[in-house]
């Protein structure tokens, strides 16, 4: 399993349009996605900002890679009126022997 691990601000104000937004037009776009399994969505409170820390699950690193050339841009766009600063992106594999109940829910 593969995890693609986005942080980002949110302004304050448009939290709850942003959540919104990316359940209506982001998460339809991932659901496409083959590999993709489940994003989670962290959110930290701060002053002037939310900051949230986000969690995107795929099945190979293969598939998170064909997201991120082909959809990831369109992603970006859609949630850039919501944003303070860039979205910064890491990638790690998920050592899933650490995890087995997660990987069971994951497959129901």
């Amino acid at each position: 399993m593969f995890a693609r691990i986005l942080t980002f601000e949110v302004k304050l104000e448009k939290k709850e349009e942003f959540v919104k937004v990316v359940n209506d037009q982001v998460l339809p776009i991932l659901k496409k996605q083959i590999g993709f399994l489940e994003i989670l969505p962290f959110f930290q409170k701060k002053t002037r900002a939310e900051k949230v820390l986000a969690v995107s699950l795929w099945t190979t690193r293969h598939d998170a890679e064909r997201y991120e050339r082909g959809f990831y841009p369109q992603v970006v766009e859609i949630l850039q009126p919501f944003l303070t600063a860039p979205v910064e992106v890491n990638n790690y594999n998920l050592e899933t022997t650490l995890c087995d109940r997660f990987v069971d829910a994951l497959a129901v």
